[in-house]
């Protein structure tokens, strides 16, 4: 008897899967092993390419269910649910099976009044709202981008997501195949997404403020026990941890693309006092904030300094 997708996944909602920015890069790739935690039935805004090494199973992307094995290549456009699901032998473990960016769209088409040539992957996002595989020397070079774009730092990862996104975009016909149908519509818990929203609405309105678990989950009607389960169900996240993990972030991009000291960007960032900002910075970014200004500022000076002068003469 085939699987029966209705059975698997119609009637089952897709978790809402949390995608946070990072400082210094305008896209997010990763890679992690399998099984792994946030690999799972989700769901989110952003694209997502998404690269297997290694193994083989079952992709499901909204109500299409296909095979996949070593060098797919998928291309999963904006809160299309889906799932990677291994065939694992019982304790099987896969390390780095999977490489995965995620991008939002949306912003790299609003740059489209300064740099109109974006406006070409335009076509190839509507086409991936059904989710997309590529196979053939698509795949082939596609995965080879997305290996570079690992090891690459600064404008040369930009200019390989650039080329990764090219390469989608003219792959020709044969080497495309779209995924969910047409008329497939996801099933996502409305109520729950609502209230989600509107927490993600308190948290970005009153980051820098005097953010209070407490006034949210009076807002959504539930009670402080009950709202941080609801959301750490439904985002994989703590509310207070995600706070923490945005403050931070925020602190970063001050700390790279600012003069600002230490003690203004704690208090441009929400927190009250330096203790506080300096521990909960150390718990996401392993160092103090001056270190990391430091290191990071030593690291891009030393890229500099690797590269060939343009007006070095060659004999």
């Amino acid at each position: 008897m085939p699987i029966s997708r209705a059975k698997l996944f119609e009637h089952r909602p897709a978790e809402l899967e949390v995608i946070l920015p990072e400082p210094d890069h305008c896209f997010r790739w990763f890679e992690h092993d399998y099984p792994y935690d946030l690999a799972r039935w989700n769901h989110h805004p952003e694209f997502e390419i998404h690269l297997i090494r290694q193994g083989s199973g079952k992709l499901v992307a909204g109500d299409y269910i296909g095979a996949f094995s070593a060098g797919h290549v998928a291309l999963i456009g904006p809160d299309l649910p889906h799932d990677w699901i291994g065939d694992l032998a019982p304790g099987e473990y896969l390390t780095g099976r999977d490489v995965v960016l995620q991008f939002d769209g949306a912003a790299l088409l609003a740059l489209r009044k300064t740099l109109p040539e974006l406006g070409d992957l335009q076509p190839l996002f509507e086409h991936a709202r059904r989710g997309l595989a590529f196979s053939g020397d698509t795949a082939v070079q596609a995965a080879r981008l997305m290996e570079g774009i690992g090891k690459a730092h600064g404008l040369q990862r930009l200019i390989l997501f650039l080329q990764l996104l090219d390469t989608l975009k003219s792959a020709p016909a044969p080497h495309v195949q779209a995924l969910a149908s047409p008329c497939y519509a996801p099933t996502l818990d409305a109520r729950s997404a609502e209230r989600i929203n509107k927490a993600f609405d308190y948290l970005m309105r009153e980051l820098t403020g005097d953010l209070r678990l407490s006034v949210i989950a009076q807002q959504l009607e539930m009670s402080e026990p009950g709202f941080s389960r609801f959301f750490k169900r439904n985002t994989g996240h703590g509310f207070i941890d995600l706070m923490r993990k945005f403050r931070v972030q925020r602190a970063c991009r001050l700390l790279l693309q600012s003069d600002m000291s230490v003690a203004d960007i704690c208090f441009e960032v929400g927190y009250a006092n330096l203790s506080n900002f300096n521990r909960h910075f150390r718990i996401e970014m392993n160092q103090t904030p001056s270190e990391y200004r430091r290191e990071t500022a030593m690291h891009l000076f030393n890229r500099i300094a690797e590269q060939p002068s343009p007006y070095t003469v060659g004999h």
